[in-house]
């Protein structure tokens, strides 16, 4: 039995669910993760990434020392041709250009090179992705060098790239966007809705809680998605629609609620606005109409509507399935009408919970990575807003950039001569997870200068100039803020490995760096500890005021927090929207951007599996990429007979912009017409195929929804060159 020198509380680095690691400590290693069963977030329990995923901290791959392009050693100002090195990812090795270097160079050039092409280009030419793996003091001040130092607005993460369209339905309809309930309170559900999540894959100790809701206390579930799902079986009524129509679909159980007057009329008439308009644009979508669109039973559609309107406690959940589709900003709102009409919200067991992906992607929201809001959701539009920022952030008055930025997607499309010249990428990952990857690449050899600070040479670190190297979770200090807002403490296990370092403390060595070349007053830079950060932001950000490190040391607290003897707030709108009144918003149907046809007539729809996670940099570098090697497709047995696919078969998917070979699971997970491919593998890289076609109020990308066509390949196929050359296959 091993003893262990220490054990260290912190928060899992995966997942929006915010479960309590305990990790043993033996010679600055982690040897064991367990979690107490006090944990008020997940009582104990751990999902396998949770409980085994933290090995990639110690993966032979792992970068812990700065390194540069070698032409930034020499004095010659040649291009870099980006793109040359490919092969880098795959056998881990940095190619010959790369050089290993010190903090104090590589921080100089990094700070040389972007003050150059910021002089040159102006704040327009500069760019950066925050990153929701990060921490809220890490985010907080990666945005706040680009916006006091760089004046501009175009700071985005992952966040355009998951629930963007969540975000805009709520802040459009109810002027806030986190999740309104805690999501334990799933157990006070007497009728949930679970829509667009594979909850038992992407969150699933909150799938655990679902099922006890199911099985502990006879709530009814109601699953919503084109995929037999795990909870499916749990369920009391499944409706597998097509992707794409959730529209058509939540709009017709808004039809019936009114038809049949399971209207909650007092809360409707005492706290919403717009409810005559949006009864009449109800017209067109009735259960027939929602049935030849979406492909669920009219009958279904009735049966649903009337057990969610009728319970005494009832609660939506989403996830992806709602948010990445080109109207994934009208699907959310959709879910919204039915909350509001049926006066689901605003209590205890009731309310509009969308499931956040990414161990911080709240956290890094509230903090302002966005190219719309200051931290706290202050528009940067809005009058009033900069000004308190540039009190705290010591800037000019008129100084902060009042224009609105470009988001994640907008960015990289920008990349060109006149546009984005140099783009800053905190631990984010674009040549996996942005859509239409071979335009992405094309997009990404445009830039000028790119900075990388991850741990991994990751498929968008091999383009880039310069290597920060960061820390994980283990080896630094701060918060994470989960899934239904709570503020957690995260802590160091152990020195950091090599010469890494914090995220924090790059951006602060690098920003004074910046301001010393640009004769800027100081924004303040330099903070004892990361607390001093957390403060400084709550400063203005009324949110998370009264938290502070020390009243969180054992438990976390669920903003809104205005003050320190608050005691947090677990339910939203008990009394009132942020906005005053919840707002109905008329929607029409549109359909997907890329609907199937003879020459594509499959939908090709994407997302995680249990054992991985987003671009899989950390679990593809850990022993789960055991337990989980390799993509698969889903195809329906109906669908695979038909195409000659047996079970283990090598298949060629095809779509209008790129193809993937990988193997088949023949599998009635998936409905007919319908294939699923894992996000997580650049082997076979799904977003090589997904369309880049965008929700035109939250500019996400619709990743669910996309025509392919599947072929059997054969042993006398051929695999071209070029394919091999970019590692699909």
């Amino acid at each position: 039995m091993i003893s262990p020198d220490h054990i260290t509380r912190t928060i899992c680095p995966y997942c929006g669910v915010g479960c309590t690691l305990d990790l043993y400590v033996r010679d600055s290693f982690i040897y064991k993760v367990t979690s107490p069963f006090d944990s008020v977030v997940n009582k104990g329990n751990l999902c396998v990434k949770g409980r085994f995923g933290y090995d990639f901290i110690y993966h032979p791959k792992r970068i812990t020392t700065p390194m540069v392009r070698r032409y930034l050693l020499e004095n010659g100002r040649q291009a870099l041709e980006r793109g040359a090195f490919p092969a880098a990812v795959v056998n881990g090795q940095a190619p010959a250009d790369w050089v290993e270097t010190d903090w104090e160079t590589v921080l100089n050039i990094t700070a040389n090179r972007l003050v150059e092409i910021y002089r040159r280009d102006g704040s327009d030419a500069m760019a950066v992705y925050c990153c929701a793996k990060a921490t809220n003091e890490d985010n907080y001040l990666l945005q706040k060098m680009f916006r006091a130092i760089f004046r501009t607005n175009n700071v985005d993460h992952c966040t355009r790239l998951c629930h963007a369209g969540s975000v805009v339905a709520l802040q459009q309809s109810l002027g806030t966007s986190a999740m309104s309930n805690t999501a334990s309170e799933v157990l006070l559900n007497d009728v949930f809705i679970v829509t667009g999540s594979n909850t038992t894959e992407n969150h699933p100790i909150i799938a655990l809680q679902m099922k006890d809701a199911v099985r502990k206390r006879g709530a009814k579930l109601i699953v919503v998605d084109p995929r037999r799902i795990e909870l499916v079986n749990f369920a009391e009524l499944w409706l597998p629609l097509k992707p794409g129509t959730n529209v058509p679909l939540f709009s017709a159980m808004a039809h019936v609620i009114v038809k049949e007057n399971l209207v909650n009329w007092e809360f409707v008439r005492a706290r919403t606005e717009g409810i005559d308009e949006f009864i009449a644009s109800l017209e067109k979508f009735t259960p027939e109409v929602a049935e030849s669109i979406s492909g669920v039973p009219a009958d279904d559609i009735r049966r649903a509507a009337r057990l969610y309107a009728t319970a005494k406690n009832a609660a939506i959940y989403w996830g992806m399935g709602i948010s990445q589709l080109s109207h994934g900003t009208a699907s959310a709102l959709a879910l919204i009408h039915l909350a509001l009409l049926t006066g689901h919200i605003g209590r205890p067991g009731t309310g509009l919970n969308p499931l956040r992906g990414q161990n911080n992607v709240q956290g890094a929201s509230d903090m302002g990575a966005m190219p719309f809001h200051f931290p706290g959701y202050m528009r940067v539009d809005v009058p009033g807003n900069a000004e308190q920022w540039e009190r705290l952030w010591n800037v000019e008055p008129g100084g902060l950039s009042r224009k609105l930025g470009l988001t994640t997607t907008e960015i990289l499309s920008h990349a060109h001569p006149g546009g984005v010249r140099a783009l800053y990428v905190m631990g984010e990952n674009p040549m996996m997870t942005e859509p239409n990857l071979n335009e992405t690449r094309r997009h990404i050899e445009q830039l000028e200068f790119l900075v990388a600070q991850d741990l991994f040479l990751t498929e968008t670190a091999v383009y880039a100039d310069v290597f920060l190297p960061a820390t994980p979770f283990a080896e630094k200090e701060g918060t994470f803020t989960n899934t239904d807002r709570r503020v957690q403490r995260v802590r160091a296990a152990h020195p950091p490995r090599g010469l890494s370092r914090p995220d924090s403390e790059i951006v602060c060595d690098l920003a004074m760096r910046l301001e010393s070349r640009l004769g800027r007053p100081t924004a303040g830079w330099q903070y004892a500890h990361p607390s001093e950060i957390l403060r400084e932001m709550a400063s203005v950000n009324r949110d998370y005021a009264g938290i502070t490190y020390e009243r969180i040391e054992q438990t976390g607290l669920q903003y809104p927090v205005p003050d320190e003897s608050h005691p947090g707030t677990p339910t939203l709108f008990i009394e009132s929207f942020p906005r005053g009144r919840g707002k109905f918003i008329p929607l029409d149907y549109v359909p997907c951007a890329e609907p199937p046809d003879d020459e594509y007539p499959f939908i090709l729809t994407t997302g995680r599996v249990l054992e991985h996670w987003h671009g899989g940099s950390m679990t593809r570098h850990s022993d789960l990429d055991e337990l989980y090697p390799e993509a698969r497709l889903e195809i329906h047995p109906a669908d695979a007979e038909l195409h000659g696919i047996r079970q283990g078969d090598m298949v060629r998917v095809t779509s209008r912009r790129g193809e993937v070979v990988l193997r088949a699971r023949v599998t009635e997970k998936t409905t007919v017409g319908v294939v699923f491919i894992p996000m997580h593998f650049h082997e076979a890289a799904a977003n090589l195929l997904t369309t880049d076609a965008l929700d035109p109020q939250a500019k996400i990308p619709e990743f669910k929804a996309c025509a392919v066509q599947v072929f059997p390949v054969r042993a006398t196929d051929s695999v071209s060159s070029e394919a091999v050359e970019r590692g699909r296959y």
